[in-house]
């Protein structure tokens, strides 16, 4: 191999690891708040360059690989509540994959614009949001619209949409507890469905996808351990809160240049 072609595979491999160390400190903040990386993951490799799609699908595989463990725990620990999770997680499921589809056929630009918004509301909820129901709809039927609804823009945003249907659930008088258990059962699954959604459209780039999977497992499980030491929940949700503020304004700038 000549200079030139090492020179080019030496540039390719410092953009993998330059993705890997972006990843890897988001992975561990996100995890020490209970929440998962990927809605920081999409506009940040969006912002440096990489097709906005092919960004949805990486952050919903990255999403996928560090919360699918909670989702077997809950499950072997017996946790998980079959009758009240069917409705969401059916509904979504199916929707989730649509709006996936949808994405492919909507012009960018008002998606881009839409994640914006999206991004805002995820970091005042992470701010403001108080785990307090202010009505009492607790019906099945009501899960399933919410999970169809919810489904359709977490597919056409690329996310797995534990941001939206936690706050909704809550504030509509559902068990704060049933509901965290119920969102982290399905999202992860929805997530995946989705991500193969993608996947049958976008050129996927396969060493991307895996160098970022790998930075969020581990970012998982360093985050997850810290979560041991005293620190204040309040404090790193307000860290990622001003993180998603943050990556907003650069995407709203970006977008309106």
């Amino acid at each position: 191999m000549d200079s030139r072609g090492r020179q080019g595979e030496g540039q390719v491999i410092s953009e993998y690891l330059l993705y890997f160390f972006m990843v890897l400190p988001l992975s561990i903040l996100f995890s020490m708040g209970g929440a998962g990386s990927g809605i920081a993951v999409i506009p940040l490799l969006h912002l440096l360059g990489i097709d906005f799609n092919l960004a949805k699908a990486v952050g919903l595989f990255t999403g996928f690989s560090t919360t699918f463990t909670s989702t077997l725990m809950n499950i072997k620990r017996k946790a998980l509540d079959i009758a009240f999770v069917l409705p969401l997680a059916v509904t979504m499921w199916i929707s989730a994959p649509i709006g996936a589809q949808l994405a492919r056929v909507i012009d960018e630009r008002p998606l881009q614009w839409f994640f914006v918004i999206f991004l805002l509301f995820s970091a005042t909820m992470m701010i403001f949001f108080k785990k307090e129901p202010k009505m009492a709809l607790q019906k099945r039927w009501i899960m399933a619209l919410i999970g169809a609804v919810a489904g359709v823009m977490a597919g056409l945003l690329g996310v797995g949409g534990g941001n939206m249907l936690l706050p909704v659930l809550i504030l509509l008088g559902f068990e704060a507890r049933k509901v965290a258990i119920a969102v982290s059962f399905t999202v992860p699954l929805s997530a995946f469905g989705t991500f193969l959604s993608y996947a049958s459209f976008v050129d996927i780039d396969w060493i991307l996808l895996a160098v970022c999977a790998a930075a969020a497992v581990i970012g998982g499980y360093i985050g997850n351990y810290m979560m041991h030491f005293r620190l204040s929940q309040r404090d790193i949700k307000r860290v990622i809160a001003l993180l998603l503020y943050i990556l907003a304004f650069k995407m709203a700038y970006t977008l309106s240049g």
